[in-house]
């Protein structure tokens, strides 16, 4: 296996009404009630039979206006540096974003979304059901984000990763 570089195809389009970074929820929590849909392509589209089911979904994308990246960040919530994979920053060596939305139905190849904190234009890579009891482990710590996030917040990004835009 040659691990010097991997080739991912998307395998549709996620569609939002979000077309440049500043103001985008940083995260699907804070994106509560925003809705989008995710265009897949035609030739995946039988492997969307029986996600109907799933209320949630796990939608794995690429950053596709990200440049570039750095190991210390100043990231959402927070005006100190932190260690790169301390955060959900967008800047990373794979502009690799997740992001568990509320699956709202589908219709043929199109997938109707809401709580959404991603771009439009976004190329999607997959699509997992969410599965709590496989995703909610127990005695959880949040490190430097504890007491940071609170219920009813709603941050918004801002400019501090202009270039890098592509939500999640």
């Amino acid at each position: 296996m040659n691990t010097k570089s991997i080739l991912y195809r998307p395998i549709g389009i996620i569609h939002s009404p979000f077309n440049e970074l500043s103001g985008v929820p940083i995260q699907p929590r804070f994106g509560r009630g925003i809705e989008g849909s995710v265009e897949v392509f035609p030739e995946y589209a039988e492997s969307l039979a029986d996600l109907d089911g799933f209320s949630h979904i796990t939608l794995i994308y690429h950053f596709h206006r990200s440049r570039g990246y750095t190991l210390k960040v100043k990231p959402y919530l927070e005006e100190r540096e932190r260690g790169l994979f301390a955060t959900r920053a967008p800047r990373r060596p794979n502009p690799i974003g997740i992001s568990t939305v509320r699956l709202m139905g589908i219709d043929e190849a199109t997938l109707y979304i809401v709580d959404l904190d991603i771009l439009d234009g976004t190329p999607l890579l997959d699509i997992k059901p969410y599965v709590p009891v496989f995703e909610d482990p127990d005695a959880v710590r949040i490190g430097w984000l504890s007491g940071r996030v609170r219920e009813g917040d709603r941050p918004l990004s801002d400019s501090r990763f202009s270039g890098c835009e592509g939500g999640g």
